[in-house]
């Protein structure tokens, strides 16, 4: 029998890096090493990982809590205030972050600091969104489906900016862009 792997069979880059990542810090020993919620969406890994020592911080309160080790950030990525938190003495940060991710998160700052409201297309329970959100501000919206869209009022004047979570099925985030 001939089995035949699609060319697009396995994890995307930027799952691949991150999980590389974990595996580069297992292998320099030392710090306890530490994931920010699960390092992908993928039991086996997050498994095989425990079982190496590495072990997953779900709170903020346990992030706060270490006093050294290794955090490694996701590839969802997380909000500017997770960093801040983690910004001190006896923490080193290694930020797995999909690049694709983190480029949202540039676009956001800064088109936040322009002064546009940022509209991010997604699902709000999703660290990912969780992530792009935390590089806003309390005016940034989470819209999942053009049915929402009528749930905000935004002036006609207002400056906006549309970004999207990247696993968000492009179909839907196409109607929600007709509908404004």
């Amino acid at each position: 029998m001939e089995v035949i792997v699609a060319k697009t069979a396995g994890f995307c880059f930027g799952v691949k890096r991150a999980v590389d990542k974990v595996y580069e810090q297992i292998e320099k020993g030392g710090s306890p090493i530490y994931t920010y919620g699960p390092i992908i969406h993928n039991e086996e890994v997050v498994k095989d990982l425990e079982a190496k020592g590495v072990r997953v911080l779900e709170t903020e309160e346990e992030l706060a809590a270490l006093e050294r080790g290794v955090v490694i950030i996701r590839s969802h990525g997380v909000g500017r205030h997770i960093y801040e938190l983690l910004d001190r003495p006896g923490i080193t940060v290694v930020d797995a972050t999909c690049p694709f991710v983190k480029k949202i998160h540039r676009i956001v700052e800064e088109q936040n600091a322009a002064g546009r409201r940022v509209i991010i297309v997604g699902n709000e329970e999703h660290p990912e969104v969780q992530g792009i959100k935390g590089w806003g501000d309390t005016n940034t919206l989470v819209i999942e489906s053009a049915e929402k869209l009528d749930d905000f009022h935004i002036p006609e004047e207002e400056r906006l900016c549309m970004v999207a979570q990247t696993t968000f099925n492009y179909n839907k985030f196409q109607v929600i862009v007709e509908k404004f």
